[in-house]
């Protein structure tokens, strides 16, 4: 993948060219159809995604519900990164909205490259704090209104 599609993810759009070349070395790049199961709630969790092109819904089954979607991603997000946080199982499904170009890289490969790169550590793992706390709130948001909709808030 090249420095230039990686300068316009999220997660990347900081950094210097230097690290973005070193990025750009470990991100395997696939295009999945529409449709397309990229991850399911409950599978290892060993990589993390971004979007080049298309869209990709996340979502949980629920009980008695089936499918409740709760996001779609865009161009330039990314998803599925609290596998390189904590060695849990995933927490969601991925699918594919659309015909996808997606960049992944994988927990080992990410790991090597920030044990070697403490500076590019810091802005990334910074990074993720600040996504991670802004979707926190977007969910706590999302709950409270369906709590005040189910008349228990």
């Amino acid at each position: 993948m090249d420095v230039a599609q990686l300068k316009k993810v999220a997660l990347f759009e900081n950094l210097l060219p230097e690290q973005l070349r070193l990025v750009a070395q470990i991100v395997d790049e696939l295009t999945v159809k529409p449709s397309t199961r990229i991850f399911a709630d409950g599978d290892v969790a060993d990589r993390f995604y971004f979007i080049v092109e298309g869209k990709v819904r996340i979502s949980k089954q629920v009980p008695g519900m089936g499918e409740e979607a709760l996001t779609i991603l865009e161009p330039g997000e990314y998803f599925g990164e609290m596998a390189l946080i904590e060695e849990r199982p995933r927490s969601a499904d991925a699918i594919s909205n659309t015909t996808c170009v997606l960049g992944s890289i994988a927990k080992s490969r990410f790991d090597d490259l920030l044990f070697m790169n403490k500076d590019l550590a810091y802005d990334l793992l910074w990074t993720f704090v600040r996504v991670l706390s802004s979707r926190l709130r977007e969910t706590n948001e999302k709950m409270r209104a369906f709590l005040v909709m189910a008349g228990k808030f």
